[in-house]
């Protein structure tokens, strides 16, 4: 469950991409878009990218190290997880933003078989040296 957690903290910290001229809302679509694309890759530090150094995931289960030491883990096993992102719907709140999505994670052979499956996601962002960053998120099983 914790590998669940961890590849579904990854999908929604993500590395921001995108120009600094794009609203705020689309530049936190892109650093959990661009986050689904590094842990697919195996790239570690770009997956946890776009967490603050507080991150904080699914009440204490994941921190921004235990996700990146897990894509390392991934990697050095050569096995391959696979992410389907749905639409991500974006609200400002206050300060902060907060991103709500679905995502399937699916894997080869040997990787999260139990653990496999479509979950709702929601990601809590906030301002961080210029830069929207996910500083929490927590995720449960959607079917």
């Amino acid at each position: 469950m914790v590998k669940v957690a961890f590849l579904t903290m990854f999908l929604v910290s993500g590395a921001l991409a995108g120009c600094h001229r794009a609203p705020d809302e689309q530049r936190v679509r892109d650093a959990i878009s661009a986050t689904a694309e590094a842990a697919e890759a195996a790239k570690a530090s770009d997956t946890v990218d776009a967490l603050t150094e507080d991150f904080d995931g699914n009440g204490g289960q994941l921190d921004r190290r235990a996700l990146a030491n897990l894509i390392r883990v991934y990697a050095v096993r050569g096995q391959k997880v696979h992410v389907l992102m749905g639409p991500v719907d974006v609200e400002r709140r206050g300060e902060r933003m907060i991103a709500t999505f679905t995502v399937t994670l699916t894997a080869g052979t040997g990787v999260l078989p139990e653990n496999a499956g479509a979950y709702s996601v929601e990601t809590g962002w906030r301002k961080d040296g210029g830069e929207w960053r996910c500083f929490t998120a927590s995720w449960k099983r959607a079917l």
